[in-house]
């Protein structure tokens, strides 16, 4: 391949990869002059993709949507993690996005490499979903894409917010991150009317439309990443019924029985520990905590020894006891 192809498919991989580029920045990537990338623009538009120049001080350059879907290029890593992705998204929590995953998938596997191919094989061979995985909300694929994009792009978004009673609002927001926890989507994005961070469930989310306002300088998420900040934000909401047993299991056995996070666990010594534990209701702590094949004391509350009185009654009257 001469000098000339392979910068054309290096200049055409950077313009995928971002909604804008300035002439100096591609030309800093590929290491030529602005002329020879205005060269190499001129040569990708004879070939049919629609690239985009806007003048001023902030202008650039934007690969635009065309008549067709143009080839997109991917190295190694990005073809592997499309393949597995597809794969996983076949079962997912997408709406209609069954099929389109199995149909995208079947293409993309028809051309990768044999050493790509025995990765993905590798990875989906090794890997064992739940058969008959929880029933749960679906997304439209379209929402996600519109989210994303927003994100990618940092733009403002407007959109209608179903809240857990029903109430409807009208928000305004800068998107930050979309994370994926079991069947459910979040949006972390902050409320610009609010003046605050918050997690937005998808499937509660309609009619997102972005803006036009892309924000100069993003904010800066007050969390490790926006998952944690997800997971940090799921536990504020929960009600406050928290329970502490003493659980004879050492720490790890049983971070490793109730999955269950670090945060959680305490060690007292090598065969207990503490269990600081918080759920929807202590019911539900009940019935968790009695599945669980180890010995354990409550400490707190009281109602959480009645609730298990209940459930050991239950069970008793079960076996015919």
């Amino acid at each position: 391949m001469t000098d000339t192809s392979a910068r054309l498919l290096q200049l055409l991989s950077l313009l995928q990869t971002r909604r804008e580029w300035t002439g100096p920045e591609l030309a800093g990537r590929l290491e030529v002059s602005g002329r020879t990338v205005r060269r190499d623009i001129e040569r990708l538009r004879e070939l049919g993709y629609p690239v985009r120049a806007t003048l001023g001080a902030v202008g650039g350059y934007r690969l635009e949507a065309g008549a067709a879907m143009p080839p997109l290029l991917l190295d190694d890593e990005e073809a592997v993690a499309i393949a597995l992705g597809l794969r996983g998204a076949a079962g997912g929590a997408v709406e209609g996005i069954q099929e389109s995953s199995v149909r995208a998938m079947v293409k993309l596997e028809q051309v990768l490499p044999e050493r790509l191919r025995r990765r993905v094989n590798a990875l989906h061979t090794v890997t064992m979903p739940i058969a008959d995985p929880p029933a749960g909300p679906v997304v439209a694929p379209e929402t996600l894409a519109v989210l994303a994009a927003a994100c990618r792009d940092h733009e403002r978004l407007r959109f209608r917010y179903r809240a857990k009673d029903d109430a409807e609002t009208r928000r305004l927001a800068e998107p930050h991150s979309l994370v994926s926890a079991g069947r459910r989507w979040y949006l972390v994005a902050w409320d610009v009317e609010r003046e605050d961070w918050r997690t937005f469930r998808v499937d509660r989310l309609d009619e997102p439309h972005p803006t036009g306002v892309r924000v100069a300088a993003p904010r800066e998420l007050p969390a490790e990443n926006a998952a944690a900040f997800v997971t940090r934000s799921l536990a504020a909401a929960r009600p406050a019924r928290s329970a502490v047993l003493v659980v004879r299991a050492s720490a790890e056995q049983l971070a490793d029985r109730l999955r269950v996070s670090s945060g959680e666990v305490e060690p007292i010594d090598e065969h207990s520990c503490l269990l600081r534990t918080r759920a929807d209701s202590l019911e539900w702590t009940a019935l968790r905590i009695a599945h669980l094949d180890l010995e354990f004391t409550v400490r707190e509350p009281p109602e959480l020894v009645e609730h298990l009185r209940a459930v050991a009654a239950k069970l008793l009257r079960a076996a015919g006891a």
